[in-house]
């Protein structure tokens, strides 16, 4: 049933579509745990080079930094995001079976390539299916509700998976991987396509038209707090995604044989963390705003890698690495609903999100690289105070530059998640 407020034009979300999107994001979060290191051991295990499998990786993130601004206007424009989303899922089960039944290298680097450009449609698709469906004033909830359930997704998958890895072989985590496929359309078929609002979806104003008024590419880089933002999670993504490959160097050196089980309990603890504090951090920006959490989650980034430059204990690195899930929490729901304030009325913000996802992802492929060529020079303490330095300097530009971006009257709808 559908209870419409008299001070407002939009319905209060039905309990069906509701909980179709929590599914959604707990199975999408499971389907892609596949990817990633279980790949990466899947095609060891069949014999391959390692500089074959890290060509495969490169083409497959390069794909996937070079569609997300056109992504993210197809999205925009097409007014079924659940069409999209489905169809962005079918392609990942078909490059799941790629791997698994044609794992030659020709077969796998195109699969790669297409699972590059699906990983475009489906984070943003989401985003702009649940923009549609609670509008501007629930999304901080509903994106921490997103959240938790993607994290809790990932590590139940990531259980399962290595069950499977272990008991049977790795050749059957992939056809695991592709089951996992069918529930993420199963979900998507329960959310009612009238619950989402296009307009809102794409940061229109509301309507329900097909080709709303949209404001024109350029003026969205004329938007000084939308370039700020971009900056400061290009300089975040910088410094942070150098951290754990920085840890795995020290530990190998330093632990051994233990250090695979020091960086499970690196990478573990973390998610449990975001998946406890992303409804948090949801609340929190409606009460606090937007800019304390965004400080909050970029200043724990310099202090890790402060801590990590001088010590390699393994439990003071376990204890320190668990402020990343503050971070994930934040960073996670604050991305897109800093997005979504900067473009409401825009009609572009699927574009904006597109804009500043390749902002991120290039600071992420740079970061290794980058700070891989500061350890071979200086070592390895150097190696984290550069990152520290490049962190510090996402929050101070954040200090300085970025005002509040939580609109003046933000006013909760009850019942609406």
């Amino acid at each position: 049933m559908v209870i419409r407020s008299p001070n407002r034009r939009d319905a209060l979300l039905p309990t069906e579509s509701r909980q179709a999107l929590d599914w959604l994001n707990f199975c999408l979060a499971a389907l892609m745990t596949g990817f990633g290191p279980f790949v990466t051991v899947y095609l060891a295990d069949r014999g391959w080079a390692p500089e074959d499998i890290g060509l495969v990786l490169t083409a497959s993130g390069l794909a996937g930094l070079l569609t997300q601004v056109p992504a993210g206007e197809l999205i925009d424009r097409v007014k079924s995001k659940r069409a999209l989303v489905g169809t962005a899922t079918t392609a990942v089960i078909l490059v799941v079976l790629t791997y698994r039944l044609w794992p030659d290298f020709a077969s796998v680097f195109a699969a790669a390539v297409i699972l590059g450009t699906t990983g475009s449609v489906i984070g943003p698709g989401v985003a702009a299916i649940s923009l549609g469906l609670v509008g501007h004033e629930a999304l901080a909830e509903r994106l921490g509700r997103n959240q938790r359930f993607a994290s809790i997704g990932g590590l139940t998958a990531a259980a399962i998976m290595g069950v499977v890895g272990y008991v049977l072989s790795t050749r059957n985590i992939l056809l695991v991987a592709a089951a996992l496929g069918f529930p993420v359309l199963l979900a998507l078929f329960r959310i009612r396509p009238a619950d989402i609002h296009f307009g809102r979806s794409c940061g229109a104003p509301d309507h329900h038209g097909t080709d709303p008024e949209r404001a024109s590419r350029a003026d969205l880089l004329k938007d000084r707090r939308l370039v700020t933002f971009a900056i400061c999670l290009f300089l975040f993504q910088a410094a942070n995604a150098s951290i754990l490959p920085l840890i795995g160097e020290t530990l190998a050196h330093v632990e051994g044989r233990w250090s695979s089980l020091i960086m499970s309990a690196l990478i573990v603890p973390p998610q449990i963390i975001v998946a406890l504090l992303a409804p948090w951090a949801g609340r929190t920006a409606d009460t606090w705003g937007r800019r304390p959490l965004l400080l909050l989650g970029l200043g724990v980034v310099p202090i890790r890698a402060g801590f990590f430059a001088f010590t390699a204990d393994p439990v003071l690195l376990v204890a320190v690495q668990v402020l990343d899930g503050l971070t994930g929490a934040a960073l996670g729901v604050l991305t897109t609903l800093v997005v979504a304030d900067l473009t409401k009325g825009t009609g572009r913000f699927n574009l904006s999100l597109g804009l500043v996802g390749t902002l991120s992802g290039v600071g992420a492929s740079l970061s290794t690289s980058i700070s891989g060529l500061v350890v071979e020079r200086s070592g390895q303490t150097a190696g984290f105070l550069s990152v520290m330095t490049v962190g510090l300097l996402a929050v101070a530009i954040l200090w300085v530059f970025m005002p509040e971006t939580k609109p003046p009257i933000l006013q909760q709808r009850p019942g609406v998640r």
